[in-house]
Order: C-alpha cells, then sequence, then structure tokens
C-alpha cells in the first residue's frame, strides 16, 4: 500500500510559477513510477507527465513539455512537479499517482494508487 499526498496548488497569475509536491509513504516507494495528472471543471482526466523509479525517464504530455520539469527524491519519497510559464488552461486540480511497473507511462489505467489532488488556479 502507497499513500499520496499532494501540495503546492494554489492561485496564481498567468506567467507565474509553482512547484508541486507529492510525498508517499509506504513500502518501497522508490520502485515505483510516478505520474501527474490533472482534471479541469467538465473534462476527463489527463495525462501530465511521469518520471521512473531511478528517474531515468521522464515523459510529458505536449501542452506542458518546455515549461514543466518532473523530479524526485527517493530518500525523501518525494516527487516534484516545477511548473514555470502558467497558462488559464492548465488551471485544474493535480493528481499524482504510482504505477508499480515503475518505467514511467502516460496510461491512466497503470497507476494503483491515487492522492486527493491539489488545486491549481491560474489567472488571466
Amino acid at each position: 500500500q502507497v499513500r499520496l499526498v499532494e501540495s503546492g496548488g494554489e492561485l496564481v497569475q498567468a506567467g507565474g510559477s509553482l512547484r508541486l509536491s507529492c510525498a508517499a509513504s509506504g513500502r518501497t516507494f522508490s520502485n515505483y513510477a510516478v505520474g501527474w495528472f490533472r482534471q479541469a471543471p467538465r473534462k476527463e482526466r489527463e495525462f501530465v507527465s511521469t518520471i521512473s523509479w531511478r528517474a531515468v525517464n521522464t515523459y510529458y504530455a505536449d501542452s506542458v513539455k518546455g515549461r514543466f520539469t518532473i523530479s524526485r527524491d527517493n530518500a525523501e519519497n518525494t516527487v516534484y512537479l516545477q511548473m514555470n510559464s502558467l497558462k488559464p488552461e492548465d488551471t485544474a486540480v493535480y493528481y499524482c499517482a504510482a504505477d508499480p511497473f515503475g518505467v514511467g507511462r502516460s496510461d491512466i489505467g497503470a497507476y494503483r494508487y491515487w492522492g486527493q489532488g491539489t488545486q491549481v488556479t491560474v489567472s488571466s
């Protein structure tokens, strides 16, 4: 069992930056890939980024590539999402999730454990 808790979401102006954190507890978190997903009102949850268990592989949705950076600190059981040049269309609830397979996948169905989410609101 892995428990995930997101933090760092808040209201920010367009062009600003935020860093989201995903703190994990539970066994062998370092073996899991961790992904970030987001869900805007009246839209489906979508993939944002993922990082493999050793941070060798990272992947990004095209909509955030070049603006967002995912990283992890396995010693601290934490995964980060640095978000720069934020746009109003980035407004959503952001979720982190853990995939026991470890390689980092964009398929939402691959993720077994989910956090409760943190709200990011970008004003224009």
